[in-house]
């Protein structure tokens, strides 16, 4: 399961700062909180803590597994299976992990940073979307990373390896 991911995020980057956060082209806090309510009702997928983030992060942990199909499938090792935690109203980024192939596709196309200071390949920084589309996108690459921790997304499941339809 691929999401239908437009080939290039239009427009340049949003900035970034440390701890690894979204600066700037922050989604509006309504837009923010559709993404909260339909990435908490994907198949699969119940709410959680977030250890260590903000108070109004979440992590929508993989409510039927006990281990992700492969270790880099979640945030917190020895914990809840944690592919993702969307960061609170004031920053609306979305740090998940995916397959180190599609991470490096979703970065070339503008849609994510790579969070180095995991030293993984799989680590992703997901801009908030800044508007329908953008969310769309965004819920889709929640979905592929919910199906990573779970055993799917392989390479060419789109039919050509790539990034979605361009």
């Amino acid at each position: 399961m691929l999401a239908d991911v437009p080939r290039r995020r239009a427009g340049d980057p949003p900035e970034t700062g440390e701890p690894l956060r979204q600066l700037t082209q922050r989604s509006t806090p309504e837009l923010w909180g559709r993404l909260v309510y339909e990435a908490t009702r994907l198949p699969y997928v119940r709410e959680g803590r977030c250890p260590g983030g903000a108070a109004d992060a979440r992590a929508l942990v993989v409510a039927d597994r006990e281990e992700p199909a492969v270790p880099e499938a979640t945030l917190a090792p020895g914990e809840a299976v944690t592919p993702v935690q969307l960061h609170g109203v004031h920053d609306t980024s979305t740090r998940l992990l995916l397959p180190s192939w599609r991470a490096g596709q979703v970065c070339a196309d503008g849609w994510a940073v790579a969070c180095a200071h995991g030293g993984s390949a799989t680590e992703l920084l997901v801009f908030g979307p800044r508007d329908e589309a953008e969310l769309a996108v965004v819920v889709g690459l929640i979905a592929e990373s919910i199906a990573f921790a779970r055993g799917g997304v392989e390479p060419g499941e789109d039919g050509a390896g790539g990034s979605g339809s361009g």
